[in-house]
């Protein structure tokens, strides 16, 4: 019986190959491009949430008149 790679192992071989296809500054740029995918996400998500919590005042406020 064959184990499928776990996820953490298959990262490592991907980052390794990356290693060995990249230059050390096109390493650099998708880890930068990758960390402003995770930011952006990320406000996105405290958009979201403050939108919520807007939407959910204007009705509490409407419903207090």
């Amino acid at each position: 019986m064959r184990r499928e790679p776990t996820m953490h192992t298959t990262l490592r071989v991907l980052e390794r190959l990356e290693g060995l296809l990249l230059s050390g500054e096109q390493r650099t740029a998708r880890r930068n491009a990758w960390n402003a995918v995770l930011e952006d996400r990320r406000r996105a998500r405290a958009r979201g949430e403050a939108a919520a919590r807007l939407e959910a005042a204007a009705t509490g406020a409407r419903r207090a008149t």
